[in-house]
């Protein structure tokens, strides 16, 4: 399959200034709705997954929510009943290759098409240095095959109704553990597993550049439950590293999603943006 590039040579003889092929509405509160998109979200029962889905429905939009688990406990039900948006869903394991296309398949089948794929699915290391006797390939590779593997498969079957419908927005849950390497707890498998689809991001911004808009988010510490296994003196260190003072509560999260999953943010692509208050600058 041949790729025709965007990118012109300066001795290209049609040198015209190129404007944006579509309208939008001049007005920017307008650009942050969500009203008529369909947004899908992997890791959409958990907690920061939730808050991106509570934002999306907010802004107006129709939420999938796509998990490991059996139920989302709730969540597409009362997102219907209280914003008045279509709400489904999917038990899925990003994993499976064969699975997230039939599942992305059966979406595009019911809502008629994606405008909107978070991919936020992820786990965690827990087991300290790789030379610890728990650090184990097998752990090192399941790491990779949700954090890294799963959001290719998500990407490469997404990609495919973006390019057919000419528009849409994926969006990778990176990290702020992509840009450093985290203190006192050492985990570097996580770390390369985010710093992987931070680059990953970077790369199908240029390959769907024709239709489609790519980027990342990369969250600092959160108070999840992911943190809760961490013990409260060691949690006490990032909060001493992080200007801020504090962890982020998942909802503070939610507007950076919104704005790269809505029409704000148009000409926004290949980027990342860290919400991880200040963490980095230091």
């Amino acid at each position: 399959m041949s790729f025709k590039s965007l990118i012109k040579p300066e001795t290209d003889p049609n040198l015209e200034v190129p404007t944006k092929p579509f309208n939008l509405s001049k007005n920017i509160v307008e650009r942050f709705s969500l009203k008529g998109k369909v947004t899908v979200i992997t890791g959409g029962a958990g907690a920061i997954g939730s808050a991106i889905a509570e934002g999306y429905a907010q802004a107006g939009g129709d939420v999938i929510i796509l998990d490991h688990s059996h139920t989302d406990n709730g969540l597409t039900e009362r997102l219907s009943k209280e914003y008045g948006i279509k709400s489904k869903f999917y038990q899925i394991d990003v994993t499976n290759s064969e699975q997230v296309k039939e599942v992305v398949s059966k979406i595009e089948e019911e809502f008629k098409t994606i405008d909107v794929f978070v991919a936020n699915a992820g786990i965690a290391w827990y087991t300290g240095s790789i030379l610890n006797e728990d650090s184990t390939p097998e752990n090192w590779r399941k790491v990779f095959d949700v954090n890294v593997n799963g959001v290719f498969y998500c990407a490469k079957y997404v990609g495919e109704i973006f390019k057919k419908n000419g528009c849409g927005s994926f969006i990778i849950t990176a990290s702020m553990s992509a840009h450093i390497n985290n203190v006192p707890n050492y985990q570097t498998c996580y770390n390369s597993s985010k710093a992987a689809v931070m680059q990953m991001a970077k790369g199908l911004a240029v390959e769907f550049a024709g239709f489609a808009r790519c980027n990342s988010i990369s969250p600092g510490y959160t108070n999840t439950l992911l943190s809760e296994p961490i013990p409260k003196h060691q949690r006490a260190k990032w909060w001493g590293l992080t200007p801020m003072g504090r962890e982020a509560e998942k909802d503070e999260l939610a507007g950076a999603y919104l704005y790269l999953a809505s029409d704000a943010s148009s000409f926004t692509t290949g980027s990342d943006i860290r919400v991880d208050g200040g963490y980095c600058c230091v």
